[in-house]
């Protein structure tokens, strides 16, 4: 059945549901409550002034609309509840006295004068209410649809889809914790009759949801272990002996970490690991020197990153430290045809060991003659195709992921379960800590003198604003507004640019790369410079509005100074949530913020938008729900190993989604 079949739903509806992403019956029937009202009838005992009240009873006057001003009319009745009368006053809701004829019953929250005897009324529902609490569910809304459209298709879907509903828990799972069928929950969830039936269908229809999410990461990771990788024989001299060239000392966390590395490469079963660390803990030399053993083996690498920026960055990193020992070219989108033609040959032949790239890597003219390491920087920033192109632009290669964003990991190993897990924690020693400053908005000027400080060493300096532009409903400081205040403090004797989101890549690279050759001194940006740019330069970044962001956030946003041996500072400016900021002062693990910023704001922040391929869940929350989620993962397991024929069928189905999705 498609979403236009259920009654009541026209073209109109049709298209304002779309816009709340509600593109089928499923989608429907599974558009979840974002909260419920709890209406209980208020005892008149307690009544006293400015209360909020709930009461019911029958209308007993012709209402009377009074206009106030253009835009302003209010709405006055009289009440019967039980043995007493109000009077009801509500403002703008002049269209409801259609529905208010003398002895029909209504519902009324609002405020109760007691001198007046009247409740001001926030809204008025029909219906009338009985002896226990009336639960009822508040949807996300779009303008054209209410809460009542909502759950009169939502019921409607349900009465028309009668037993086709697809429950994801195999019977013998139902059985062990007693839970109601899927079509019950459906139902309860969108009626709920109790609080208590209502809790229950909660924790079962979010065990289904995480169970089917850990059958498929259950899945991958028994499929990855299927696939037979390159056989490779590096010895661990071999490593060793590059460590001595090195023009720095790797720490224990990097050596532990290609010591991993290095034994995936020699097994006979496919790399499939996720390299995490905090900012500044070097994981690039770690991929560099994986890239090289893969190189001492006779295959070819590839390393694709999100910005041609960063792809730059890779190639000199990696031209410093291997120098002439590996060919490595680098492949961009605006890589001249002629170069490209040249290195499109060149991979195919085998001259080229490591290749360096954006999305250019993944085009169907590249051609490798025998790619054995894949790496992907910065991996949440790529889709799970982009990844996957690029994995099987070889036989089987082996496969290295790389994230800055710190993850604890205990939530590591579940939401990565279809992969291994490395994590760097220790810094390189010689890094400078960075100072963090808090300042109120009404302090400006303390923060340019701050500025001014650093601009005058010939410092460079970025300034983050968390909007593009100004809109009427926020008063949040935009990029425009802040280059209007930088030009004003400074543009008389400094360069000032902006970045943001909103601009081609090229515009974007162009503009990075004059504040990387020092030809501009601030850049007033996004969080676009969120990861990865490393301009040792840049001593100080200023960020406005710091409380509309997450700990894990500021945090890599405050790593992208300090990266040379100049003392550099981060300046918090807000006049809310310092408390929250104070964190910030008192730490610069990333693995701890991480932490914090899971209690405070839970997994959406952390992990990003579709980080770990689909973490978008309609009603699990990995934070609230790590209970549920840790026993969703070991009944999952079981299940992916039950061989009883009875659970064949359901078995079949999850797998045929996965490889789908």
């Amino acid at each position: 059945m498609e979403l236009k079949d259920v009654k009541g739903i026209g073209a109109k509806s049709l298209a304002l549901l779309n816009k709340l992403n509600i593109e089928t019956v499923l989608d429907l029937i599974t558009y979840y409550p974002v909260r419920y009202d709890i209406l209980k009838r208020t005892d008149f005992q307690e009544l006293d002034s400015d209360m909020k009240v709930i009461v019911d009873g029958r209308v007993e006057s012709i209402p009377l609309v009074v206009r106030i001003k253009a835009g302003l009319n209010k709405m006055n009745f009289r009440l019967v509840s039980s043995d007493r009368i109000f009077g009801i006053s509500i403002f703008n809701r002049a269209f409801l006295k259609q529905h208010l004829s003398i002895g029909t019953n209504v519902i009324v929250l609002g405020k109760y004068d007691k001198v007046k005897n009247v409740i001001t009324a926030s809204d008025i529902k029909l219906g009338s209410l009985g002896n226990t609490p009336k639960i009822e569910p508040v949807y996300h809304l779009t303008s054209g649809l209410t809460n009542k459209n909502i759950s009169t298709y939502v019921n409607m879907a349900l009465l028309q889809i009668g037993k086709n509903v697809v429950d994801y828990i195999p019977d013998y799972l139902v059985e062990r914790y007693n839970f109601v069928n899927k079509k019950t929950a459906l139902n309860i969830i969108h009626n709920p009759s109790s609080i208590e039936k209502l809790k229950e269908v909660k924790i079962r229809l979010k065990y289904e949801e995480l169970f089917e999410f850990m059958f498929k990461i259950n899945y991958l990771k028994k499929e990855n272990t299927k696939l037979d990788g390159i056989k490779r024989k590096i010895y661990k001299k071999d490593l060793e002996s590059i460590y001595k060239v090195l023009p720095f000392k790797l720490t224990n966390d990097q050596k532990n970490v290609l010591e991993e590395i290095r034994l995936d490469l020699n097994s006979e079963k496919r790399m499939n690991r996720m390299l995490q660390g905090d900012v500044g803990s070097g994981k690039t030399i770690v991929s560099i020197l994986a890239m090289y053993m893969n190189h001492l083996s006779g295959y070819q690498s590839a390393l694709m990153v999100p910005t041609e920026i960063l792809a730059n960055q890779h190639y000199n990193n990696i031209k410093n430290l291997l120098g002439d020992l590996v060919k490595v070219e680098l492949l961009t989108g605006s890589t001249p045809k002629k170069e490209k033609n040249r290195i499109y040959d060149e991979l195919l032949s085998g001259e080229i060991s490591i290749i360096i790239g954006t999305h250019a890597l993944i085009q169907n003219d590249v051609t490798y003659k025998n790619l054995g390491l894949v790496v992907t920087d910065e991996q949440h920033r790529f889709g799970v195709n982009q990844r996957d192109n690029l994995k099987n632009k070889g036989m089987a290669p082996d496969v290295l992921y790389m994230s800055a964003t710190p993850i604890p990991r205990t939530y590591a190993l579940t939401i990565y379960g279809d992969m291994d897990v490395s994590t760097i924690k220790e810094l390189p020693k010689g890094r400078q800590e960075i100072t963090t400053i808090l300042k109120k908005n009404e302090e400006i000027t303390d923060v340019l003198d701050l500025m001014y400080n650093e601009l005058k060493q010939n410092h460079q300096i970025y300034v983050i604003a968390p909007l593009i532009e100004e809109n009427e409903f926020s008063n949040l400081t935009s990029v425009n507004e802040l280059k209007n205040k930088m030009t004003d403090a400074f543009g008389k004797k400094y360069k000032i640019d902006i970045v943001h989101g909103k601009m081609s890549s090229s515009v974007k690279d162009e503009i990075m790369n004059k504040f990387s050759q020092g030809d501009v001194d601030i850049l007033i940006s996004t969080t676009v410079i969120e990861v990865g740019i490393d301009v040792k330069n840049a001593s100080q970044i200023v960020i406005f509005d710091a409380n509309r962001f997450g700990l894990s956030t500021l945090h890599q946003l405050r790593g992208r100074v300090g990266r040379g041996n100049i003392k550099s500072s981060c300046i918090l400016i807000s006049s809310q949530d310092t408390k929250r900021l104070e964190i910030l002062k008192t730490t610069t693990d990333g693995f701890k913020l991480s932490e914090e910023d899971f209690k405070l704001r839970g997994s959406g922040d952390l992990f990003g938008t579709k980080q770990s391929g689909d973490m978008i869940f309609k009603i699990a929350n990995i934070k609230e729900d790590y209970k549920i989620l840790m026993q969703a993962s070991k009944d999952s397991l079981e299940f992916l190993n039950n061989t009883k024929v009875e659970n064949l069928k359901l078995r079949d189905l999850l797998i045929s989604k996965i490889k789908q999705s």
